[in-house]
């Protein structure tokens, strides 16, 4: 789904950024973030990224998703470990001011697209999401895909 949306968006003349050999669609500063989170369908809130994901989509959340609700305090920058620190580095291919639109979907071969969602995800830290605004998108019926 990241390379059809990345063709499209080429077709629509909108950017295209390689992110460690990923390309993404980015459309007015948001970058399009396609995440299969079930092959059946499945509720959004039980989405949970990989145990393996990688740390470049770790990153992406941290640092083009939505801030994080306001914690019990403010980690003093002394007292940060570089891997902390690390975690809030934006990525230069997307831009500072690039946000993150995620757009997450369980799907199937037999099947196809069973729901999809698009919105804001932030990622917690047992790997589960939060959403500050998520919206669910219709699917056609099968016969008409």
């Amino acid at each position: 789904m990241r390379e059809n949306l990345a063709e499209t968006a080429r077709q629509l003349g909108e950017a295209v950024r390689d992110v460690r050999g990923y390309e993404y669609a980015v459309i007015n500063d948001h970058a399009l973030f396609p995440f299969r989170y079930a092959d059946r369908p499945r509720p959004l809130d039980r989405a949970r990224l990989p145990a393996n994901a990688s740390p470049t989509r770790h990153r992406l959340f941290r640092a083009h998703g939505p801030q994080p609700p306001e914690g019990l305090f403010d980690v003093d920058e002394d007292l940060a470990t570089e891997e902390y620190l690390g975690l809030h580095e934006v990525f230069e291919e997307l831009g500072a001011s690039t946000r993150l639109v995620c757009v997450f979907f369980t799907a199937d071969a037999e099947n196809g697209i069973h729901a999809i969602h698009w919105g804001d995800a932030h990622l917690e830290p047992d790997r589960t999401f939060t959403w500050p605004y998520r919206e669910e998108l219709p699917i056609a019926p099968m016969h008409l895909r």
